[in-house]
């Protein structure tokens, strides 16, 4: 009998842990759509009624988007959607992100038969999804949820390189770095023009990868952050 009270226990937990991480995602949608204005209250009751869910997935869901910067908290006053990443936050960022991902790639090369297959399925996804992007975007169209799962894919190829780096602090670091990149993409959401460049940068860093250069891949890499952070802050700009 305590095994069973111990076993659905457990399944409570995810149940309600994949509950929080579904309410997340829908808030992070509507977050990166820019349908809710920078400065706009968000109201966890209001948001609760319209996912048709309690109000405790939802308290646990903006504690995690406190956490990306996307959403700010006030004391008796609640949440609200925090204003995009300014030119200054952008460079500071990507700063950063040149720092742990250069140093991650260094680590992690030479490159395990591991690290080399998940790196070339993260690529293939990364392309697969770019490719729908694209098609999107030629037809006048944004899809967030498409363009939300096109960044995603980015990440999980950056991520793979830190998983095989190593390290675990860099690691670490990377998952809170990670959480920001989410307001880089909340001014980009709308525009993003730079799909081929970062397909064609992710191919060259797993080529790297699987070639004999042990400082190619920390080099393409760098290359591939400088890049990012240059078209970034030129949308900015614009």
């Amino acid at each position: 009998m305590g095994t069973g009270g111990g076993l659905k226990g457990l399944d409570d937990t995810i149940e309600r842990r994949g509950l929080r991480d579904h309410v997340y995602e829908r808030i992070l949608q509507l977050l990166l759509s820019g349908d809710a204005a920078p400065g706009a209250r968000l109201s966890i009751d209001t948001i609760a009624r319209q996912l048709s869910v309690s109000q405790t997935p939802v308290r646990e869901a903006m504690v995690q988007l406190e956490r990306t910067g996307l959403v700010t908290r006030e004391a008796l006053k609640g949440y609200r959607v925090a204003p995009p990443l300014g030119a200054q936050q952008l460079r500071e960022l990507f700063d950063a992100r040149l720092m742990l991902e250069s140093n991650a790639a260094r680590l992690a090369t030479p490159a395990s038969p591991e690290m080399l297959s998940e790196l070339r399925a993260a690529e293939d996804t990364h392309r697969q999804i770019g490719g729908q992007v694209i098609s999107a975007l030629r037809a006048g169209s944004t899809d967030v949820e498409l363009t939300t799962a096109y960044f995603a894919a980015d990440a999980d190829f950056h991520r793979v390189v830190f998983h095989h780096c190593g390290n675990r602090y860099l690691n670490e670091m990377s998952e809170s770095l990670g959480a920001q990149l989410h307001r880089m993409r909340q001014s980009v959401l709308h525009g993003v023009t730079d799909v081929r460049e970062a397909i064609a940068e992710h191919e060259a860093i797993a080529d790297a990868f699987a070639g004999d250069d042990p400082d190619a891949p920390e080099a393409l890499m760098r290359h591939h952050i400088e890049q990012v952070r240059a078209r970034s802050l030129d949308l900015a700009r614009g």
